[in-house]
């Protein structure tokens, strides 16, 4: 009976593993070439396939709006140095969604010897042994991973929702609050829950024109427009 090999991954709130790659804009040491930034380190399943095109030219269309949030882009896939550098070429004559011209200017790693992908479970058997699936890791600026989505070789990723991402842990680590569904920045922010009888009592007498309660577990705190 054949065993399936077990893909063993980081989980939110531990270290990012640290590697050494060839990219396409040269060697990096990761995490420490990227101390003080967030992260968005992603996994393709490979060079020349439609899905993972659509999503390179969206990424390197917002990569102006992930900077401007203190944020680099890193991506990968177990493709040739060779094979990255050709596609991303290519990509610059291709038009979709009023996307063109599109230069891919963040880093993207040669993983062909899988010395990266297994680090952070991309490559997941029971999808393929040869392709890394659809990952995204979200690293924080001290290197510790906040965020981890996972999507199969056919979904192509919600861009707007990593990048939604990105701002609502910003805000809880600036602000000290939880964000609620669907968050979007100006929206009203969840204060932390009361950790005692009097807090809770106290929440729900107190009038105040910054926080509301919807019971004493859950409390919002308006947004000043």
């Amino acid at each position: 009976m054949n065993e399936q090999k077990q893909v063993s991954m980081p989980l939110i709130g531990d270290p990012a593993p640290s590697f050494t790659a060839v990219t396409t804009q040269g060697t990096i040491n990761f995490p420490d070439d990227y101390k003080g930034h967030w992260v968005i380190l992603f996994s393709h399943p490979a060079d020349f396939t439609p899905v993972c095109t659509t999503e390179f030219m969206t990424f390197a269309s917002m990569a102006d709006d992930f900077e401007k949030l203190n944020t680099k882009l890193i991506g990968l896939s177990v493709d040739s140095l060779y094979a990255h550098i050709a596609w991303l070429r290519k990509i610059q004559d291709l038009e979709w969604k009023g996307m063109k011209n599109i230069e891919v200017k963040f880093p993207l790693i040669e993983d062909i010897k899988m010395d990266v992908s297994p680090k952070y479970g991309m490559v997941q058997p029971s999808q393929s042994t040869t392709q890394a699936v659809r990952a995204v890791f979200v690293i924080d600026p001290d290197s510790k991973i906040r965020t981890i989505l996972y999507y199969p070789l056919s979904t192509g990723r919600n861009f707007d929702e990593i990048k939604r991402i990105i701002l609502a842990l910003q805000k809880a680590d600036k602000d000290k609050v939880a964000t609620p569904a669907d968050w979007r920045p100006g929206e009203d922010v969840i204060v932390p829950t009361a950790g005692s009888c009097g807090t809770a009592k106290e929440r729900m007498e107190k009038k105040s024109d910054d926080v509301y309660c919807l019971d004493w577990f859950m409390c919002f705190k308006r947004e000043k427009k």
